[in-house]
């Protein structure tokens, strides 16, 4: 029996029936792989992580955080789900499936997971006729992103013939724990934790002055703060369908693009492209502010010791994201600026201790709080914490194999909540970017619109860079080597050609086409 921790069990009150605390993504594998060897795989490999069969136990009237035990009852046909797409099997209709499928809230009853595997993707571009898909949802008290790239090495092999396991051992659940023990626990840790609470305060203050001194002495701006961020309509109350899309990058191209600003990083190029997509999409809604966008950007505080390990060990940076500004280089120059104040700022806080003050949220409080805050719908009485959530993972840079079928490409999924509509998750595996936006139907039905512009800005960028650069052989960002004969033929609303290849039997590609 474990105890949540204060992080894990935060994302359990903010949970809402609208407002499910998941995250997953979509995988797309190559060849005809069936039900049945997939569920095979998973059943020799459920025993690898016990997050797989554990269930939750809440403690008596919530006055402490809830445990995780074995499920004396774990079946895994519960967590296992298979479908098929109808003709024509498009990405189309694969994307409405998964953002369907994102919308449900997992079983609390249950381990906090589900795997649908989905057959029929026929007509994908650059996908092979016949190809699957799978949809994970785990639930985010149990894993934050570089956990969640675990399980993935669990499921995938990095070789098609797979690898050795170690034997299951016999599954012998823990007895469940009466109420008297689990209430006698909750009392002895809400007398004890308190105690900690001074050290916590010093050393937060001690990290705080610390950090200002080194701002100052490095000549950079103070950092952006929660509470500093512009209003627009992303930051309002969510409805409960959610709505996903996702853009591929080449991860060479974009890597290319930090020599416009020497010491940029790869993650200041991917925030500057998902900025100048969000100034695109609001510039079109006529709902850009003058105040550039704030982005919570989180921050793996994962050690060595817990490479392994399930459950969240995050922070964050809050950083502006220059969308008042429009030339794309200049953009990016800002936005390096923002992320070494930044990084600066965050290195020098405790991070460790800084989200060590959610262990001292009572969980049935923690809960109503979150309940109040979105019945009453107190996110539009306050400036917005933050206007988008933009996390990048980092995934391996090599094929994987799910029983000797190839893994074309994962793009990822994350939770919003009232006031934080949509969040871009970014999935780095084999060469490829996913940018994965994530939102609700109510404040982004057109997200096709913004997965768009992900890719016009990413173009329009390598072709500013490679012109500062002198160099006039520009390659399409999201295309390592295009076929200009099948380019679409749609003008963009920047009076450029599009970029992304044409459908099959069509002029046009999957946005601009008519039935589309």
């Amino acid at each position: 029996m474990q105890e949540l921790s204060g992080l894990d069990a935060t994302f359990l009150y903010l949970e809402t029936p609208n407002i499910p605390m998941h995250v997953g993504g979509v995988s797309v594998i190559e060849g005809s792989l069936d039900f049945d060897t997939f569920r095979d795989l998973i059943k020799t490999r459920i025993h690898l992580s016990r997050s797989f069969t554990q269930r939750l136990v809440q403690t008596p009237i919530g006055l402490d955080r809830p445990y995780w035990i074995d499920d004396p009852n774990f079946n895994l046909d519960y967590h296992l789900h298979h479908t098929a797409l109808p003709d024509p099997g498009d990405w189309r209709q694969l994307r409405r499936l998964a953002s369907r499928i994102f919308s449900q809230p997992l079983d609390r009853s249950r381990p906090l997971w589900e795997f649908v595997f989905v057959e029929g993707l026929n007509s994908i571009p650059q996908v092979p006729s016949g190809s699957a898909a799978l949809i994970s949802k785990v639930h985010h008290a149990a894993i934050d992103g570089v956990s969640g790239s675990n399980i993935m090495s669990m499921i995938f092999d990095i070789t098609p013939k797979g690898r050795d396991l170690p034997p299951p051992k016999k599954y012998k659940p823990e007895k469940v724990p009466g109420n008297l023990k689990l209430f006698m626990r909750s009392v002895q840790n809400l007398a004890t934790r308190p105690l900690k609470l001074p050290e916590l305060l010093f050393e937060t203050a001690k990290s705080t002055v610390k950090a200002g001194y080194l701002t100052r002495v490095q000549g950079l701006q103070a950092p952006t703060l929660p509470f500093n961020a512009p209003r627009t309509r992303l930051n309002t109350k969510v409805s409960p369908n959610r709505i996903w899309n996702a853009s591929l990058l080449d991860f060479k191209r974009v890597q290319a693009l930090r020599r416009a600003i020497p010491g940029s990083t790869v993650n200041d190029v991917i925030l500057t492209i998902c900025a100048g997509a969000l100034r695109r999409y609001l510039v079109a809604k006529n709902d850009l502010p003058d105040e550039p966008l704030v982005a919570m950007v989180p921050v793996s505080i994962r050690t060595k010791k817990q490479k392994n390990t399930m459950g969240n060990q995050v922070s964050a940076m809050f950083i502006q994201l220059a969308t008042d500004v429009e030339d794309h280089i200049e953009r990016l120059q800002k936005i390096c600026e923002n992320t070494k104040t930044g990084k600066t700022y965050h290195e020098a806080l405790d991070a460790k201790s800084l989200t060590s003050y959610a262990e001292f949220i009572p969980f049935a409080l923690g809960g109503l709080a979150a309940r109040v805050y979105s019945r009453a719908d107190i996110s539009k009485r306050h400036k917005p914490f933050f206007n988008v959530v933009i996390t990048n993972v980092p995934g391996p840079q090599i094929p994987l194999y799910m029983a000797g079928h190839r893994l074309l490409t994962h793009m990822a999924m994350a939770p919003i909540f009232d006031g934080m509509g949509l969040i871009l998750t970014i999935f780095s595996y084999n060469g490829m970017i996913s940018i994965s936006p994530t939102s609700a139907q109510n404040i982004m039905p057109d997200i096709d619109k913004l997965a768009l512009f992900l890719r016009e800005v990413a173009n329009e960028m390598e072709a500013d860079v490679f012109a500062k650069l002198n160099n006039q052989n520009i390659i399409p960002l999201n295309r390592p080597e295009p076929d200009t004969t099948t380019l679409c033929k749609a003008i963009t609303k920047s009076g450029k050609q599009c970029l992304n290849q044409s459908l099959k039997d069509s002029q046009f590609c999957r946005v601009h086409s008519p039935q589309e």
